[in-house]
């Protein structure tokens, strides 16, 4: 029976639409995030700025390109 065993979850909203979106929207081979994202992790990451890009349902978003730790980067 489902739920006895294994859990499974629906996630949808705002949250899942904006990944979607930058997921479609993306480079081969980078990982882009929001600025939202961008904010929350700052701190240990580097980040490159792609720019604003148009994303369908949402509009126009200053989003960002993961590039590395700032650990991996700080010797």
């Amino acid at each position: 029976m489902i739920g006895q065993h294994k859990f499974i979850y629906d996630v949808w909203g705002d949250t899942v639409n904006i990944a979607s979106r930058l997921e479609t929207h993306g480079l081969p081979e980078r990982i882009q995030v929001s600025s939202a994202f961008r904010a929350a992790l700052a701190d240990a990451y580097h980040f490159e700025e792609r720019g604003m890009i148009e994303l369908r349902d949402i509009g126009k978003m200053p989003v960002f390109l993961l590039n590395a730790t700032k650990a991996a980067t700080s010797d």
